[in-house]
């Protein structure tokens, strides 16, 4: 009996460690059609009695039923937002009445600024947040060499500087510290949301006031079809970021975050402090700066969630699911931009 149920533990082992990080392998690094395998897990459905019940603030009643083959809503009921399950005109309309300004960050340090902010900016003019009110918040520690981009009218542009850091590492867990002190200045006193963007990715369609809320995440474009138990959390506990195999619903994508200026306080004060306790402890999450704002949104759920229509990486290859990609990652060339 000692024997069989040490077989079938070391069997258990198998399955839930060993086989999940063979998958893992093929799936990144193997075969390409590995990878179009996901597209048969389900993502499962939004109930009717929940569907019936989702409403937007800005975008008035959604109509998820008009996207029946993606998941349209959390379990505790907060919209995803899918290309024809809002009124994208309507929320054009609501924020002009509500007079907001909008504020997007993007952080363009060493290299990065020349590879990539000018297509950034050119392209946020073109497709962010057209016709509203709109202040771009650059922060680099070069700030001469910003590009000088035309601006539409009720659009301004500040830069703010910043220290350079000695690892890029450390450029990507210095921003939530950065984040968190310009929302408490100029930043948080003029603008009434905010979206906090990476630099190496631009705009290729429009990305509106239906994104919009509270507090707004973002679908990873690698993961939104994992099962939970797959997906990339901070499984090292000691770690301030962590989650177990029990929690997390979604894995975010760091790449686009948002929402009110009050909200955006407490998410990069959590990521930043849970930063600070790693270091003092020798530690450093798995996925940096993600991994503790994946942590804040398993404690603090999201009032809306983008689909990876909102960031998607054109890699992956063709999704049917994704019809009008809003935000397209840059190709990665780290060798180039990282030091």
């Amino acid at each position: 009996m000692a024997i069989k149920e040490g077989l079938r533990i070391r069997k258990k082992t198998f399955w839930r460690l060993i086989l999940p990080a063979g998958l893992l392998t093929l799936y990144l690094y193997g075969l390409p059609i590995v990878r179009h395998l996901e597209t048969f897990i389900p993502m499962g459905v939004c109930p009717s009695a929940i569907m019936a019940l989702l409403k937007d603030n800005f975008t008035g009643p959604l109509h998820p039923w008009a996207r029946p083959e993606v998941l349209t809503c959390t379990s505790w009921g907060a919209p995803i937002i899918w290309d024809g399950t809002f009124d994208p005109d309507a929320a054009q309309q609501e924020a002009r009445r509500q007079n907001l300004t909008i504020g997007l960050t993007v952080f363009a340090v060493g290299r990065y600024l020349e590879r990539y902010l000018a297509r950034f900016l050119e392209s946020a003019e073109q497709h962010f947040m057209v016709g509203q009110h709109v202040v771009y918040y650059v922060f680099t520690e070069r700030p001469e060499a910003v590009p000088h981009v035309a601006l539409g009218r009720g659009r301004g542009l500040r830069v703010e500087r910043v220290r350079q850091e000695p690892r890029w590492q450390d450029v990507s867990m210095a921003r939530m510290r950065t984040l968190h002190q310009a929302l408490g200045g100029r930043l948080g006193g003029g603008a009434h949301f905010v979206f906090c963007m990476d630099v190496d990715q631009h705009f290729s369609g429009a990305f509106g006031p239906e994104t919009l809320a509270g507090l707004v995440a973002q679908l990873h474009a690698w993961h939104y079809h994992w099962p939970r138990w797959f997906l990339p959390f901070e499984r090292d506990l000691r770690s301030e970021a962590a989650l177990s195999r029990e929690q997390g619903d979604f894995y975010y994508h760091a790449a686009v975050f948002g929402g009110s200026v009050a909200a955006l306080r407490r998410l990069t004060a959590h990521c930043a402090r849970g930063q600070a306790r790693d270091r003092e402890r020798g530690l450093e999450a798995r996925w940096h700066d993600e991994s503790h704002l994946n942590k804040f949104f398993w404690l603090h759920k999201p009032a809306k969630v983008l689909s990876p229509e909102f960031c998607w990486a054109p890699n992956i290859g063709r999704r049917s699911e994704i019809r009008h990609p809003r935000l397209l990652w840059a190709p990665k060339e780290y060798e180039a931009v990282r030091d």
